[in-house]
Order: C-alpha cells, then sequence, then structure tokens
C-alpha cells in the first residue's frame, strides 16, 4: 500500500460500514473496525496510522512485540487488539501488550489471564470466541460449553466485553452473525467481535461492534 491508497481505502471501508450501519438503524459509529495488521511490515502499517486509524488487530504475540513499539512510541491512543488463537504461557505477554483479546476459548486460557491480570495489574477487555460452525480447527469454544465459560470467566475477574466469531468459509455468514448475536444477548453481553473484509458490512447490519478488516486495508499479505 502506498500513503495514497491508505486514506482512499479507508474512507472507502468507513463509508461502507457507515452504510450498513444506517440500513440496519444503528448509531453513526457503533462499530470499531479493526485493521488487521497481522504479516505487514511497518512500512506497510504507517500509512494507515497517518490517515488516521489508531485501532489494529495482530495474530501473534512474538510478531507484535517486534514491530509495534517503535509505531506506537511516534502515535499515542493506538489500540492493539489480540484477535489470533493464543497460548496459555503467552497469556502474560498478551495482557501486556493487547487492548483486547477476541481469542479466549477454553478454561486453561482464562485461567492464565486471571493470573497474569493479577499480576500486570493490567486488564485487557476479553472476547469468547465460540466455534459457532463446529468447526474445531479454528479454535473457540462449543456452543454447548459456553455458558460455563463465560461464568468462569466472570468468576476470574477477566472483563468480558462480548462475543467473536469466524463463520465457515464459501457460506453464507448471515445466519452465524445472527446466532451469535442471539447467543450474546441471552448471556447479557454487547460485544459482537464478527465480520472481515468478504462479509463484514453483514456484520454491522447483524449487530457486530467489531469488525476484522486486513486484506480489503492492506490487499494481499504479505
Amino acid at each position: 500500500m502506498t500513503q495514497t491508497d491508505a486514506p482512499t481505502r479507508l474512507a472507502a471501508i468507513n463509508t461502507r460500514i457507515a452504510h450498513a450501519e444506517a440500513i440496519a438503524g444503528r448509531d453513526a459509529g457503533a462499530t470499531t473496525l479493526i485493521a488487521i495488521s497481522k504479516t505487514h511490515d511497518a512500512a506497510a502499517i504507517q500509512p494507515l496510522i497517518d490517515a488516521g486509524h489508531r485501532v489494529f488487530g495482530e495474530n501473534r504475540v512474538q510478531e507484535t512485540q517486534a514491530k509495534w513499539p517503535a509505531l506506537q512510541a511516534g502515535t499515542p491512543g493506538i489500540a492493539l487488539h489480540l484477535v489470533g488463537q493464543l497460548q496459555s504461557n503467552k497469556a502474560e505477554d498478551a495482557v501486556r501488550l493487547f487492548d483486547a483479546i477476541h481469542s479466549v476459548d477454553r478454561p486453561s486460557l482464562v485461567t492464565a489471564l486471571a493470573r497474569a491480570i493479577d499480576r500486570v495489574g493490567r486488564a485487557p477487555a476479553c472476547f469468547v470466541q465460540v466455534d459457532i460452525g463446529d468447526e474445531p480447527q479454528k479454535g473457540g469454544c462449543a456452543i454447548g460449553d459456553l455458558p460455563g465459560l463465560l461464568a468462569q470467566a466472570k468468576d476470574g475477574g477477566l472483563p468480558v466485553a462480548g462475543l467473536m466469531c469466524v463463520p465457515p468459509a464459501g457460506v453464507d455468514a448471515a445466519p452465524y452473525f445472527a446466532l451469535t448475536a442471539k447467543l450474546a444477548r441471552d448471556h447479557g453481553l454487547d460485544g459482537l467481535s464478527m465480520g472481515m473484509s468478504d462479509d463484514f458490512e453483514t456484520a454491522v447490519t447483524l449487530g457486530a461492534t467489531h469488525v476484522r478488516v486486513g486484506s480489503a486495508l492492506f490487499g494481499a499479505r504479505g
């Protein structure tokens, strides 16, 4: 992406989000755009920062540690979201690095995060990832296990912001988004992390509070 491309692509995505919000009768600005910068280097990310964007998503702790300190040093207000799977032994690093963690999906990780939050004294917003399409390879807790995992997370002091899902590829995502939204309502949760480059407008119309957009902003992954 060139410096010229960045504001153009960003503006186009924001316009599409705003249009989807309007169609759904939602408040303007109700959806947070997370620019998925995983696998992209600082040179690709900086133009988006220069264009005014401040919320970015990464997949791995180690990659985030390597490239973000320098980017953050020159720009206050950047928020980093972890959208990839998290190993329990990386929980403390994640708590230190990220403002939100979107992949809380099992009891052992809840325990590790609770301990890390207590040690670090910092509590990122946590989204519980649901295996909405019954695809264990993607991570996420089974729908039937969701009540127990949410109870454990709340008992452990995790600030549970909402639910996250990744629908199966190649099918209509809308029913999966709708089910995730229903599960969130049933459990009194407001946050919905759902929707990516190919389906974020659908997700917004169905209540997404956070959409995770990578290729539509950055082009092909590095």
